[in-house]
């Protein structure tokens, strides 16, 4: 028996003054309504005209500081210009503010001194307050005061106005609580940002023959192979058996393309002539824009694609180019019935094939509240004193956001909502907190690396509709001296059902699109695709502007877990115990009832025994009964709280510090003996397939654990609702009507079969596992 995790690493639930209290029985209804609400003073700076000249030259460097208290913001200068416009926001915190009056000044840059041209007043008692959906403050002119008081020369346009996050203007403007960040770099760097993976395409090329092939030696027979190049991607088939000028192949290559498709398909047809060298005998390019898509199991037609290869030949004094002319024999298409899978398959966040056709309607809202985070830790040093500057990603099917960047604080609040379709509620989203490290100049040297505060993932299926759960998360992250809790934070979630029939019949149907199963891929083309396609997400999403950064992608998308760790290992292995201590009581109940422990209790097993041998027919609809009963018993005690890291079940708080050590060690290995070196890589490769069994294992029987115990709730009253019916039709169907049902259903024609996978099979692979909870 484990015990409990300590009480820091626990879920705690907290009642947050969310919406600004616009509350209507246990549903929000304000815009922002799983965020608090955070007051700002917003300031648009639009345009200026008639500014008066510096000089004889007509013209100035005019730009517009805004002033409110101890903050300052300034807009950028123009050269020459007396009617500049900048339309660029400030937004203050009202919770900084520490003064009655906002000044808005407008400058003149100069080398020396900057020189005042003229400024605007506003009492802050008298600026109007705006919420959306009302349309926004239109701005207008104010004439310039000198600094007496009088009416100087010029107008500057503005629009002043109180406001909330909910705010259009809000991601884009300069915040005051961001005043020490300058440039316009680290700015962008700051503010929050939506992004969009690839869509991703798995491209099939189906190599068949090849005809009039030239080898340079025609006194051998040649060992030909082709490879085929995509990007970064690079696979070869084996080499020919027919070892002819007419070889054959009839093998497929799978790669990960990424729309738009920038990189063409490469074929290059070679003949092996020594063990390290090999001879190019043609080769040709095929752009993807021209590739047969295939939305099912249904083959395209076969080209043939004409191979290029350029021959100089010395006649006499000049040089002639001879062009052969080899084909190649191909089926390639892009496969849209497949998901391409980017995430381990246990936090899957998006499950739909990749063409659009074969979507199915959404069957709910997913809505996310990233309120503030508490305790976090020092992540860097600055001016001799550590520093934080935090920023949270989530990511759930092909939607990243990433809230805005808090300056200097251990306490961040960033009350900024999040929206996403889902269209399956098993699924993972998955929220990450970092540090940013792109501020300062921290990047002067180009290898700075934002550094990771810990994540949470969240299983749809665990949450009740509706409901808007609030809790504080621990953020942990392992590290080779051991399990280190970061900090906390703090989410409001909400899973909104627009069709509950809908969302039940997503029990029955298929976890993966139904090309996976006609025609399945192998464990190691799908280990290799899916680092591929981690791959391509990171590069694309590290070139948007700011950039995601692939320290960032990786970690979200679970890259790496799949090595060997001891500590996993353990943690699969004592999941298994977990499982099969409900077996162990049995065997143990048992024997206690066999030794007569407990005298009455054997009599009534006995009685019970003799009640079921003599009506057989009792059997099954006894056995479905208690399961109901089991079920509507453990309904008290289902679980009130989404999942968390779980220290305890991942053994993360146990590693001995040698295990630790191995598990952060790279691979290959750094030891110094090649002989270790090679064992080492291959126990960890060995070891590493074990505890994807084991752990695989452990999943199924966690399944059935939670067949009965409302960790899903729909789940497990669909199956208490199927018990009561069983056991009702069991009861009044004779019990040889059933065993000839079931043996014939078991023994049917294998045309009677379907290849998609059962409904039962369907619900089982559904159910949620403790995998969430490992970290």
């Amino acid at each position: 028996m484990q015990r409990a995790p300590p009480e820091d690493f626990l879920l705690k639930e907290t009642k947050p003054h969310l919406g600004g209290g616009k509350v209507s029985g246990d549903k929000l209804t304000s815009t922002y309504d799983l965020v608090e609400q955070m007051q700002y003073l917003y300031v648009r700076v639009s345009k200026a005209k008639d500014l008066p000249a510096k000089d004889l030259t007509g013209s100035c460097d005019p730009y517009v500081e805004v002033r409110l208290g101890n903050y300052k913001g300034t807009t950028r200068h123009f050269e020459k210009k007396t009617n500049p416009e900048w339309n660029q926001v400030f937004a203050f915190s009202k919770d900084r503010i520490q003064a009655s009056t906002l000044e808005v000044t407008v400058k003149d840059k100069d080398v020396v001194k900057d020189d005042f041209i003229g400024r605007v007043w506003f009492d802050l008692n008298e600026i109007p307050k705006r919420v959306p959906p009302d349309s926004p403050l239109a701005p207008q002119w104010y004439r310039l005061e000198d600094k007496n008081g009088n009416k100087a020369k010029g107008e500057l346009m503005l629009a002043v106005w109180m406001g909330t996050q909910a705010d259009e203007a809000f991601p884009e403007a300069w915040h005051s609580d961001a005043a020490t960040v300058s440039g316009a770099d680290a700015l962008a760097n700051i503010r929050s940002k939506v992004y969009l993976s690839p869509k991703l395409w798995y491209l099939r090329v189906n190599l068949i023959e090849a005809q009039d092939l030239q080898p340079s030696d025609k006194g051998r027979y040649p060992e030909v192979f082709v490879k085929a190049i995509l990007g970064n991607q690079a696979l070869r088939t084996r080499i020919s058996q027919s070892r002819t000028i007419n070889p054959m192949w009839n093998e497929d290559l799978m790669f990960v393309a990424a729309e738009p498709f920038e990189e063409p398909l490469i074929l290059s047809v070679e003949d092996r002539v020594a063990p390290n060298k090999e001879e190019v005998l043609g080769r040709c390019m095929i752009p993807l824009q021209m590739v047969d898509r295939r939305f099912d199991h249904k083959p395209v037609n076969t080209r043939w694609v004409n191979l290029e290869k350029h021959v100089v030949i010395m006649e006499g004094d000049k040089k002639k180019e001879i062009k052969f002319a080899s084909r190649l024999h191909v089926r390639i298409c892009l496969e849209g019935g497949y998901h391409v899978l980017d995430e381990s398959t246990h936090y899957s966040s998006d499950l739909r094939p990749t063409a659009k056709q074969l979507w199915k309607s959404s069957i709910g809202v997913l809505e996310l509240g990233i309120l503030n985070a508490q305790g976090l830790m020092p992540m860097k040093t600055k001016d001799g004193r550590g520093t934080t500057d935090s920023y949270c990603v989530a990511k759930y099917g092909q939607k990243w956001v990433r809230t805005r960047t808090i300056i200097d604080s251990f306490a961040p609040r960033w009350n900024e909502q999040y929206t996403w379709e889902v269209f399956d509620p098993c699924t993972v989203i998955t929220i990450g907190v970092f540090d940013n490290c792109h501020l300062h100049g921290g990047d002067k040297g180009g290898g700075a690396r934002d550094s990771r505060i810990g994540k949470v993932r969240i299983r749809l299926s665990t949450l009740e509709t509706d409901r808007v759960y609030t809790h504080s998360y621990p953020l942990l992250v392992l590290y080779p001296n051991g399990v280190k809790k970061m900090g906390e934070i703090h989410l409001a979630v909400r899973f909104t059902c627009s069709s509950l029939l809908n969302m039940m019949h997503m029990y029955s149907q298929p976890l993966l699109p139904k090309m996976h199963y006609i025609h399945p891929l192998t464990v190691s083309q799908l280990d290799s695709l899916r680092h591929q396609a981690t791959q391509i997400v990171s590069m694309r999403l590290s070139r948007a502007e700011p950039p995601l950064r692939k320290e960032i992608v990786e970690y979200m998308l679970d890259v790496g877990s799949h090595m060997w760790s001891m500590r996993r290992s353990k943690a699969n292995f004592f999941r298994i115990m977990g499982v099969l201590s409900g077996l162990i009581a049995v065997g143990k109940w048992f024997d206690q009832i066999c030794n007569w422990k407990n005298p009455i209790t054997t009599v009534l097993i006995h009685i019970l025994f003799i009640i079921l041998v003599m009506y057989p027919e009792l059997i099954l609809p006894t056995i479905f009964l208690y399961l109901f009963l089991i079920g509507v018993w453990y309904y008290r005690w289902r679980p009130r709280h989404p999942p968390h890291m779980d220290t305890r079940l991942s053994h993360a708080d146990s590693a001995h510090p040698d295990e630790l050590d191995e598990e952060f060690d790279t691979f290959p290995t750094t030891k110094p003996s090649d002989i270790v070196r090679m064992r080492y890589d291959r126990l960890r490769s060995i070891a590493g397939r074990i505890q994807t069994v084991v752990g695989d294992l452990a999943t199924q029987g966690e399944r059935l654990q939670s067949l009965l115990s409302w960790r899903d709730p729909r789940a497990t009253a669909l199956f208490v609702i199927f018990c009561l019916v069983a056991a009702i039709v069991l009861y009044v169907t004779p019990f040889q009507v059933v065993a000839l049902l079931a043996g014939i259903y078991v023994l049917r024609h294998p045309r009677f079969r379907h290849k998609l996978p059962s409904v039962p099979l369907n619900f089982f692979r559904r159910l949620p596992a403790r995998t969430d909870c490992m970290l």
